[in-house]
């Protein structure tokens, strides 16, 4: 296949239906990792044309909707310092703080900003040396390699004005604490395609074996979910755990070996907090020593403050798939995307946006 629209092929994805719902003989909870993923199987009606024994829940693998309260917090902080100018992408913009959001402090005054690139947060601090530029750097192990390479840049320049707020965090980590966790019900899982092709999928090799459970990567569209779950179902109806990459087309084992150069240049790992879940151990991604002069945290001085989360909230129940949109009392009432009460209504990949955007059931 060469092209996006043979990805979407109506004929073969009755096929692949008819596959799964011929395979399928047991109930069987899937959990697709990537918020990209919920987002394609709830908007094409996926989830609905699957046998009612295949439960599809939805995980953490959203960066905006696990970015704690305490680093959105720490970020509105910092856009108010004087000379100091917090860049972000759009998302972010809108995630509840404890009291406000980033969007609301600069309705404020602060100085907050939309880029679309860490790089160009590199090139506003090189033209205004009078301010201080900080990125708050959210994601996954997909947008490290960028990050890491706009702080190779600021080195190489000699900034002393752009520094970043790490929101970075690590898949398999998440998937490793949902696996032990005696209240989440995971049989298989749907890998994210985007986040494989940077670290290849020799790390999700020990955690199938270790939890017998079936990995899957795939991609986004709709044939690459259909045949993912399908290759899922077969393993799980066979007692199989194995690796298997769907998403061969841009996934190879090792991944992509420059960008995992940069990120193991610049970055070393740590513990993260995520946000409704808790710390992940050895989960996050921090500046290394090298280049700890453009952490924000070790070059501002920053009050900790308690962080709080909207008791109506139950987004961290959803990431970890206890639970699902319909769920929450909240959900399409004071929760929408106008006025979210958690992340998960706010990003474009987070599941409560997808279920209120296209669901034509609330769960």
């Amino acid at each position: 296949m060469k092209h996006l629209e043979e990805y979407r092929n109506a004929d073969i994805a009755a096929r692949y239906l008819d596959d799964i719902h011929k395979v399928v003989t047991r109930p069987w909870s899937i959990m697709e990792i990537c918020g990209g993923q919920t987002h394609s199987l709830v908007r094409n009606g996926i989830i609905e044309l699957l046998p009612q024994s295949i439960n599809m829940v939805h995980g953490p693998g959203c960066p905006v909707c696990v970015t704690p309260v305490a680093i959105i917090d720490k970020a509105i902080h910092l856009s108010r310092m004087s000379r100091v100018v917090l860049c972000s992408f759009g998302d972010m913009l809108r995630v509840p703080g404890t009291r406000e959001s980033l969007l609301s402090a600069k309705a404020a005054g602060a100085d907050v900003r939309l880029v679309y690139s860490p790089l160009d947060v590199v090139q506003l601090a090189k033209k205004s040396p009078g301010s201080k530029f900080v990125f708050l750097a959210a994601g996954f192990e997909t947008t490290a390699p960028a990050n890491a390479l706009a702080l190779i840049q600021a080195e190489k320049l000699g900034l002393d004005n752009f520094y970043v707020l790490s929101a970075q965090v690590l898949v398999p980590p998440a998937m490793e604490l949902l696996l032990s966790d005696a209240d989440t019900q995971v049989d298989g899982f749907l890998a994210a395609g985007h986040v494989c092709a940077i670290t290849g999928y020799m790390a999700y090799l020990p955690l199938a074996r270790q939890h017998q459970v079936p990995i899957v990567i795939t991609g986004f569209e709709v044939l690459d979910l259909l045949l993912g779950i399908l290759h899922c179902v077969r393993q799980l109806e066979h007692g199989e755990a194995e690796v298997a990459n769907q998403y061969a087309r841009v996934v190879k084992p090792n991944g992509n070996s420059q960008a995992r150069e940069w990120m193991a240049r610049v970055f070393e790992v740590s513990d993260r907090e995520w946000r409704g879940i808790g710390t992940i151990p050895q989960s996050g991604l921090e500046p290394s020593i090298k280049y700890r002069r453009f952490d924000a945290n070790f070059a501002f001085a920053m009050a900790n403050v308690p962080a709080e989360t909207s008791h109506s909230c139950i987004a961290g129940q959803i990431l970890k798939g206890m639970k699902k949109p319909g769920d929450c009392a909240s959900f399409r009432k004071e929760c929408t995307p106008l006025h979210p009460l958690g992340a998960p209504m706010v990003s474009s990949e987070g599941a409560c946006a997808a279920y209120f955007n296209y669901a034509k059931i609330s769960s």
